[in-house]
């Protein structure tokens, strides 16, 4: 598809489902405003300032000359160096840009300077309109100690606790014996998971103090730390709500935010499964009297926790737009970015609270470039295939990559984000696992088998979920036992139905001597998953009929060689399955399972029982690069003796440090890289004798 065609997909869904709000002509709108971000989320805001006939400056990096982004948008401008401290985190670069280019206002996205007040100071000193809230909401909200306070006298609910900064290991353990294990010990400036910690008892509670105290520090220069109440197995749900220049506020409902990942989330839903109405109003009226309280203008959301009696405390106000706000956008037919540039512009809100309707259900995957078989670390490099699935009624792709797009080792993996609808919350799940079925990616590693298998999780399908969901059912991290497919036999029946098509085409080749042609027979052996299955293929109109241990199945599709999506139906059920050949191996992508397979004749089989079996290569003296990146420390020479646990080497990447630690005892050999070196992935980095 040419690039233009692809940029012409990203953002919202097709017109019918977004409610027009448009009371307030344009003609105190902004004419060309500057994104002060990146990838996907500049992509959004983009598509939506395009519709009102705004014209879009973007930024870009060293390392994002190229992004899509920069094409999408009307005029583009250099901001520095790769690293985002020199770039997206550059005030005088992006006002300089404002000023460069005539953009009359901001828009930051999430991320980067979207939550700095000193940057929107910076901004109204140069007559530059902020796309958000004012600064003293911003800084009343960024800080976690102040905003609870402030959440208590606005009467919201919030967690007990000690809110006042704490001052040593000593007055740590005081508190937390006050307040009563367990408890959580968190950054006052925290974001993004970073400075919290569990304590359960005092020495977790001092050890604690500590490591929260040093990752604030370093993280976000702030090293002020409080303690409250550790709510267990909560779920994590926010409102959203939006605020005028005028008075005006409302809510649009909640978010069901609960599956994460090391305080990370993964998958969005709206409206929740767990709440009940009386409980969904309370936290409505809440999040919007603490909105009103704080002088808040534009989108916004107030998270709460929520524990199984449906008891629910403020844990923070987010003073943006949400990663995951293309959910109540889904379910309210209201885009949110046009509702902030328009309040930026003085516009007042369009409808009142008892305007606000919803509409069916919304779920919202986050698609990664990271490696859930090693741990989530994340991956780089180029997209060599990039195929999401076609946006239609129901289902939409946010994305900020396009086919041959590079994913830097310097910003957040985030591909992209896939979110369908339906009438039911069943439908929209249905949707989501057909649209990861579709999503193909290839030339860096992804998460969407992980993804895949959440939506098939009981507990996700059923609407049991809490904050430590994923810890309890992977306390080992994803692998590959976890990716075992529910109906092997439909893979089989698949792939039969795909080899039979190959060798028909070999048995069709031209110039075969008479009366030696090459035959074709119907029964073949599947190998897969360490045994061998037996089948008989028979074609017929529009495919064939496989037999696999008694049982008939009807495939059937317009599949054609080289085409990565087998997509047909399998008696009379549509199917999609993603398929790849090398040499004399097939490997199928279907429902987050990744399985290899083999299809001989039956004689061929035999003859493959008897191989031998190919040891993998002995890599336990030789120290491998787990993930794509930069090299930042060696810890050991030549010579020295190296102890089990021992760090060895730091590798950065997409704002992650990764210590490397020896596995064993031993003394190193050799060293292959140097510091300041790029490694890509299973790099050899040093080795032992």
């Amino acid at each position: 598809m040419p690039l233009k065609k692809r940029i012409q997909r990203i953002g919202l869904p097709p017109d019918h489902n977004r409610r027009d709000v448009r009371r307030v002509g344009l003609n105190r709108m902004f004419k060309k405003i500057l994104i002060a971000n990146r990838g996907e989320i500049a992509c959004r805001v983009m598509r939506t300032a395009r519709r009102l006939g705004i014209a879009t400056v973007a930024v870009y990096s060293e390392a994002d000359q190229d992004a899509l982004h920069v094409l999408l948008a009307d005029e583009s401008v250099p901001i520095g160096p790769a690293p985002a401290a020199a770039s997206y985190l550059s005030i005088d670069n992006i006002v300089g840009a404002c000023r460069d280019t005539g953009a009359q206002a901001v828009h930051p996205g999430y991320g980067f300077l979207a939550e700095n007040a000193a940057f929107v100071d910076r901004l109204a000193n140069a007559g530059i309109v902020f796309i958000g809230p004012p600064a003293a909401a911003i800084r009343a909200m960024g800080d976690k100690i102040a905003s609870k306070l402030l959440a208590e006298k606005a009467g919201v609910n919030t967690i007990p606790g000690h809110a006042d900064v704490i001052q040593d290991p000593i007055h740590a353990v005081a508190v937390a014996r006050k307040i009563g294990y367990p408890v959580m010990l968190k950054a006052s400036a925290g974001g993004g998971g970073r400075g919290i910690r569990v304590a359960r008892d005092d020495d977790q509670c001092a050890d604690g103090f500590v490591r929260a105290t040093g990752e604030a520090s370093g993280s976000f220069g702030d090293e002020r730390v409080f303690i409250e109440k550790y709510i267990g197995r909560p779920r994590h749900i926010e409102i959203q709500v939006m605020a005028d220049a005028h008075g005006n506020v409302i809510h649009l409902g909640e978010r069901e935010c609960s599956l994460q990942r090391r305080h990370q989330k993964v998958i969005e839903e709206a409206p929740s499964p767990f709440l009940s109405d009386e409980t969904r109003q309370a936290m409505g009226r809440q999040a919007v009297a603490l909105a009103a309280a704080v002088g808040y203008q534009s989108a916004g959301t107030v998270e709460f926790i929520v524990d199984q009696d449906q008891n629910f405390y403020f844990l923070e106000m987010n003073t943006r737009l949400q990663v995951e706000h293309p959910v109540t956008e889904m379910v309210t037919g209201i885009d949110l970015v046009e509702w902030m540039i328009r309040i930026a512009a003085g516009e007042p809100l369009p409808i009142s609270q008892a305007d606000v309707r919803t509409s069916g259900w919304a779920i919202e995957a986050r698609v990664y470039a990271e490696d859930p078989f090693r741990n989530f670390l994340p991956s780089a490099g180029r997209l060599v295939r990039y195929l999401p699935p076609p946006e239609t009624e129901g289902m939409r792709v946010d994305t900020g990559v396009y086919e041959g797009s590079e994913v830097s080792i310097h910003y957040d993996p985030m591909i992209a984000k896939l979110i369908t609808h339906g009438t039911s919350r069943e439908q929209a799940v249905a949707r989501m696992r057909d649209a990861l079925n579709r999503f193909y990616i290839r030339g860096v590693t992804h998460n969407i088998s992980f993804l895949a298998a959440l939506v098939e999780h009981t507990g996700f399908r059923s609407g049991r979920i809490h904050t430590s969901t994923i810890a309890e059912d992977y306390p080992d991290g994803f692998n590959p036992a976890d990716m075992a497919h529910d109906d092997p036999a439909l893979l089989i029946a698949v792939v039969a139905s795909i080899h039979r098509r190959y060798m028909d085409r070999a048995a069709g080749i031209i110039g075969q001597m008479p009366g030696y042609e090459r035959k074709v027979h119907d029964d073949w052996v599947v190998l897969m998953g360490g045994a061998q299955h037996t089948v008989h293929v028979s074609p017929v109109e529009g495919g064939h009929d496989v037999t696999y241990e008694d049982e008939t199945f009807q495939v059937r599709s317009a599949w054609q060689f080289g085409e990565p999506l087998f997509i047909g139906t399998v008696n009379g059920n549509p199917v999609c399955i993603q398929v790849e050949r090398h040499n004399l191996n097939y490997r199928l992508y279907h429902c987050g399972s990744q399985v290899d397979v083999r299809v001989f004749t039956p004689r061929a089989a035999e003859l493959a029982a008897s191989m031998p079996a190919k040891p993998p290569p002995d890599t336990s003296k030789s120290l491998l690069s787990p993930m794509p990146g930069m090299l930042s420390q060696l810890k050991v020479r030549v010579g020295d003796v190296v102890k089990s646990g021992q760090d060895l080497a730091v590798v950065e990447a997409m704002k992650m440090e990764n210590v490397l630690r020896a596995e064993s005892d031993g003394r190193v050999e050799k060293i292959l890289v140097a510091e300041g070196d790029t490694l890509a992935v299973d790099q050899t980095i040093m080795e032992f004798e």
